[in-house]
Parts: structure tokens; sequence; C-alpha cells
């Protein structure tokens, strides 16, 4: 198997909460497309893809000079979106990046594709950033991580873990992470999340 690199940006149209997100422009140019400029800023990535279940976004991404792949529109989740893109393909690495992200740092996306590569260990990552405003800790759109002394992610929540019972710190960036919302698979590990029932996997 290739241990080539495929950036993979989910991008559906029915939306829960906003339909059509990714055609939503900003600064005159749709949410889709300004993921897709940072994220072919990366340069640990071999091929970029869009994957959408929608021709409207499909034609946009051509447009820009994009690849863009048709899936399912009745996926459960953006996994199993990017599973089905990268099929075809015969990358070792995956890496997810949100197609609501229009500021994810492309250097984040080459030291996630670094890991992967570096260590045949690891068969999914993620990332974390240190806490540094005591008002994330309470707010749930944050999601908190614990991570082992590897670096391993333990546990997510969207309230302040470890809790502190006797008052958080002032700064709480020694101890306290927030998630970011890109992930790194291998493929073989992509492959069999999206196989298995979501109790199953262990």
């Amino acid at each position: 198997m290739s241990e080539g690199v495929i950036g993979v940006i989910p991008a559906r149209y029915a939306s829960t909460r906003l339909p059509g997100k990714s055609l939503v422009e900003i600064a005159g140019k749709p949410l889709v497309l300004h993921v897709l400029d940072r994220v072919r800023m990366a340069i640990r990535l071999d091929d970029v893809l869009v994957a959408t279940d929608d021709e409207r976004i499909r034609d946009v991404v051509a447009g820009a000079g994009g690849k863009a792949v048709m899936t399912r529109v009745d996926h459960p989740s953006g996994t199993d979106r990017v599973a089905e893109a990268v099929a075809a393909t015969d990358a070792g690495v995956i890496i997810n990046i949100q197609g609501d992200e229009p500021l994810v740092d492309p250097v984040l996306i080459d030291r996630l594709a670094d890991v992967m590569i570096g260590d045949p260990g690891w068969d999914m990552g993620t990332a974390a950033a240190p806490i540094t405003d005591p008002d994330d800790l309470h707010a749930p759109a944050v999601v908190k991580v614990v991570t082992g002394e590897a670096g391993q992610a333990l546990y997510f929540s969207r309230a302040p873990i470890p809790y502190a019972r006797d008052g958080f710190p002032s700064d709480p960036s020694p101890i306290y992470r927030r998630h970011i919302g890109i992930y790194a698979y291998r493929r073989a590990f992509l492959e069999r999340i999206v196989a298995a029932p979501p109790t199953a996997l262990e």
C-alpha cells in the first residue's frame, strides 16, 4: 500500500444547521473554496479531494480547478463520506479536513501527515492545542481533550476535564487542551471504522 497522503474535504449540501453552507459566500468566495485554498497550501499532501453529494458544490470546486468526488447522500458522517471518496485511490494516509474551517492551518495538516508517515504505530491521529482563554473551559462549543503520556487521546468532553474541584486556574494552558477537528487515518483503519457498527470497534 502506498504511503501517499490525500487530504479530503467533506462538503455535503444538506447541513442540518445551515443548508448549503459550503456555498455561502465569504468575502465574495464560497466557503468550500476558502477551505480548499488553505488545504492546497499544505506541502505534504499528494492530492486534495472535495467529497460532496451535490452537483452545485462539485461544479464550484471544478470551476476553481479543484477535484471533487461525488458521494452518496445518505452517509451518516463525514468519515463515511471521506472513505467513499478515497476508495478508488491507493493512498496509505487520509486526512479529513472539516469543510467549514476556512482558516485551517496548512502547517497543522503537514504536521499531522508527518506524524502518520513517521510512526506506523498510529492508526489514527487528530490535533489539540492549549486552551488559553478561561472562558473556553466552560464553553460547550469548545471540545476538550485529555491525553495520555504518549499523546494519545483518552477522553473528549464539552465540559471541562479534568474538573477542578477547588477552582479553575486563571491560565488553563498547562493543563487543558481544546480539540481541533482534523483527523488522519491509515487506510486500513479508516476502512475498519466505516465497516464496523458503532459499538463493535475495539
